[in-house]
């Protein structure tokens, strides 16, 4: 994969959408993985890219992978849920490959569920129509064990950031609706999303794009 920093700082959704679309060009099917830290936007992103282009795309979104609660706390992760050994990183290389291999079936993708707090099975589809696979997910660039050979599967992966500020709301919201008081949502924030974040930053140089949504409509379809 060629790795070059090529920075939209206002992208336009439709002509993401289609540079994306572009790179189905030589391949049946192609995955396009959006990086990046906790609270970046980078499964807006992802749903708007599936939205834009139809039919031919399906979204894949890392957080089905996390561990679910009892195994986090099996294996002393639960005040990490969220952090890169708190994932199923093995089984998310295994389903890439799948939908890589296996273009004739409907092929289905688990997600999380933020009322339960729990990964849910099956929740989105990639049927055999689908060229454009894309995947988000915070550590999806991440020189790492198990995260290498996600990358491999890629055939480019763009790093999706924002201002810090912009994060710190976003992730503290997310907390609040979570069901957390703001003290602990804060805490939250401080020992666990900021932590991750700065993990997945060492992996922006790994990505072909690097993007903001920041200001970006992402659902106006005239865009």
């Amino acid at each position: 994969m060629e790795i070059a920093d090529h920075r939209t700082p206002a992208p336009n959704l439709a002509g993401l959408a289609s540079y994306a679309w572009n790179l189905t060009a030589d391949t049946p099917r192609a995955v396009l993985g959006l990086a990046g830290p906790p609270g970046a936007g980078k499964s807006t992103l992802a749903r708007a890219l599936v939205e834009r282009i139809g039919e031919g795309a399906a979204y894949l979104p890392l957080d089905g992978f996390h561990l679910s609660n009892a195994q986090l706390e099996r294996l002393g992760l639960t005040a990490r849920k969220g952090s890169e050994p708190s994932f199923d990183v093995w089984g998310y290389v295994d389903l890439l490959r799948r939908v890589l291999d296996e273009t004739g079936r409907d092929i289905y993708v688990p997600d999380y569920d933020r009322t339960l707090d729990e990964p849910v099975a099956a929740r989105h589809v990639v049927p055999p129509a689908a060229r454009l696979i894309v995947t988000e997910g915070n550590y999806l660039a991440c020189d790492l064990p198990g995260w290498r050979e996600a990358y491999v599967f890629m055939e480019e992966c763009w790093y999706v950031e924002a201002p810090g500020d912009v994060r710190q709301m976003r992730l503290v919201e997310r907390q609040l609706a979570g069901g957390r008081d703001e003290a602990r949502a804060r805490e939250w924030v401080a020992t666990n999303d900021d932590p991750n974040g700065e993990l997945v930053e060492k992996s922006r140089d790994r990505c072909r794009r690097i993007l903001s949504t920041i200001g970006m409509d992402m659902f106006n379809s005239q865009q």
